[in-house]
């Protein structure tokens, strides 16, 4: 009976209690357990990463489908925010200059953002744009962000667009016991970078609007100046004339015009009486040349219908036009002549422009036309000289603006005067009419300047031909 109760005795579990202070064991878990502990822990892995992977892709998809920035940069916070399941998230953004952009400070709801932003919208332009650098705007606005959000972790990157700072994105917590990890940095990273995309995308967009405005700008110029140069030339008896106009740009500085010094006259009374022959150049490009070239145009065209001779006509538009001028910082050459069909008799006054190119057909050889007179616009008091010489039957007359001599080739030369020159003397030795000539010299021109370059400034030309059958008599006295 002993052995047996003995027995028992062994066979029953020990309830004799574990010495005092020792752990009670711990029962290891069964297979099945572990494994399903195993995939539950699997499955809440999967299911954050599905939730990152659907917070990134609807932050990129914002990024493809708004148009509208601001739309966009109010998600930056919270999608910041909730994938680091952080408290909360601020974004602070600045315009290209380096001027904090007010409008586009976002942060996620909240006092403590609220007040953070309010603190914020205090800052400065000065206080900002002073700091040189990167390094030197985090030093400023990290420090003031960890004390206005006082007892949190806080965490921040830089937003870069084009290698440079645009912005500063932060995520800050109060919960206790909150870890930052690699991959919270990786993606806090990968949202400034979207940011930055976003950012830089609609600098592109404005500078995009900007030119299209220009763009419509330049055109209606251009338009309006095409309606002031002449749409055709003038029938002037006993010549031929033929012009063109190339500009540069859409609108240019260059201006020539043909004036009848009566227009009251009609028909043939027209074509023999009297006519102004201009050529100018103000010094620029775009749409500022262009339009003092027409405020000068309606000028000189008030001045021509006094009669005076054309040094008296280049004093006066120099001094209408010293003011205006002179507040646009610009001068214009004018080379000024008049010309009368029926003594053939040409008048001449040049206000520092490029003198001229006259083809005497009966000695077979080409002079320049000058005179002395300084810039319109430089000194109001400016005095010119003027001269004349009558024209015999096939003289050619070519007016032109420094963007043909100034024109560059291929190798960098340029075409200069006495290319010009060859030119014009080669085309006047082959007997071509107006025209031809025009036609034969902008060919050479653009041979010289290749089809696929653009010209660096303006270039204008006007050809005048006395025709070879033109014998009308001299007036008295000339």
């Amino acid at each position: 009976m002993a052995a047996a109760a003995s027995a028992a005795t062994a066979g029953a579990p020990d309830s004799t209690p574990p010495p005092s202070g020792a752990s009670p064991p711990v029962s290891p878990l069964s297979p099945q357990a572990l494994a399903a502990s195993v995939r539950q822990l699997l499955d809440s892995l999967n299911h954050e990463q599905r939730r990152n992977q659907e917070l990134l892709a609807s932050l990129a998809f914002a990024l493809r489908s708004f148009t509208n920035l601001s739309r966009f940069l109010e998600l930056v916070p919270l999608v910041t925010s909730r994938l680091l399941e952080a408290e909360g998230s601020v974004l602070v953004v600045f315009h290209p200059d380096g001027r904090l952009w007010r409008d586009h400070l976002q942060a996620t709801p909240g006092e403590r953002s609220a007040e953070l932003v309010r603190r914020l919208l205090a800052l400065t332009d000065h206080q900002l744009q002073a700091q040189s650098g990167d390094e030197a705007v985090a030093a400023l606005l990290d420090p003031l962000i960890r004390r206005l959000l006082g007892p949190a972790e806080v965490f921040a990157t830089s937003v870069v667009a084009r290698s440079g700072q645009r912005g500063r994105l932060y995520v800050f917590s109060g919960r206790r016991g909150y870890s930052w990890s690699e991959v919270h940095r990786r993606h806090l990273q990968l949202v400034a970078d979207l940011t930055g995309v976003a950012l830089e995308n609609e600098v592109l967009q404005q500078d995009m609007r900007r030119h299209e405005r220009l763009d419509r700008q330049l055109s209606i110029g251009a338009e309006i100046q095409a309606q002031l140069l002449p749409d055709r030339c003038p029938v002037i008896a006993g010549v031929e004339l033929a012009a063109r106009c190339r500009p540069a740009y859409q609108v240019g500085g260059d201006y020539y015009d043909f004036i009848p010094v009566r227009p009251d006259l009609i028909g043939r009374r027209r074509e023999q009486g009297q006519w102004a022959v201009v050529m100018g150049d103000v010094m620029g490009k775009g749409v500022p040349a262009g339009l003092l070239m027409t405020l000068l145009r309606g000028m000189l065209r008030a001045e021509v219908l006094s009669g005076l001779p054309p040094d008296r006509i280049l004093q006066d538009l120099n001094r209408l036009a010293q003011e205006d001028l002179a507040h646009s910082h610009r001068f214009v050459t004018l080379f000024y002549s008049d010309y009368d069909p029926i003594s053939r008799r040409l008048r001449y006054a040049n206000a520092a422009h490029n003198p001229p190119l006259i083809w005497r057909r009966q000695q077979a050889r080409v002079d320049r036309l000058d005179a002395p007179g300084l810039l319109i616009g430089l000194q109001s008091e400016a005095e010119y000289g003027w001269a004349e010489l009558v024209l015999e039957p096939g003289d050619v007359l070519l007016y032109y603006t420094d963007g043909v001599t100034e024109a560059s080739g291929f190798s960098g030369e340029r075409f200069d005067e006495e290319r010009l020159v060859r030119a014009f003397q080669a085309a006047c030795r082959s007997g071509l009419a107006a025209q031809g000539l025009l036609d034969q010299l902008f060919v050479r021109l653009d041979r010289f300047v290749g089809a696929d370059h653009q010209l660096e400034d303006d270039a204008s030309m006007v050809v005048l031909k006395v025709r070879e059958d033109v014998m009308l008599p001299s007036l008295p006295g000339f």
